[in-house]
């Protein structure tokens, strides 16, 4: 069966950092661009970052960049969110999702091959 898993979200202070996890299992990454998407309570799921599968390539909502990095490691089968200077608006449920090959409409949630549960992060003092 094919999963990808969240996790490393909690409750972390406002200004913390965080890195999320993103792990496949019954398929390898190697082939797929990821994404992170979230949503926070009561607005709508947005995109955040993805990764290309090949060249490392990445993509950025404009609402993250320079907090938000998207890395992965295809040996771990993992791809990760590094989160910098949280804020409380920053809250939300982060799911992770793939995509074949590269980061072609990434934004399409829907569109993913395959979507994770999420990961819930609080940011709150």
């Amino acid at each position: 069966q094919v999963h990808l898993v969240e996790s490393g979200g909690g409750l972390v202070q406002p200004g913390g950092s965080l890195r999320l996890s993103c792990a496949a299992s019954g398929f390898t990454l190697d082939y797929y661009a990821i994404a992170w998407f979230r949503q926070a309570p009561g607005k709508e799921r947005e995109g955040a970052l993805c990764i290309n599968n090949s060249d490392g390539m990445t993509y950025s909502a404009d609402s993250v960049k320079g907090r938000f990095t998207i890395s992965r490691d295809n040996a771990k089968n993992t791809v990760y969110l590094q989160i910098n200077s949280l804020k409380p608006e920053d809250t939300a449920v982060y799911y992770c999702a793939a995509q074949s090959s590269h980061c072609s409409d990434w934004l399409d949630y829907y569109g993913m091959d395959y979507r994770g549960k999420g990961t819930l992060v609080t940011v709150s003092s």
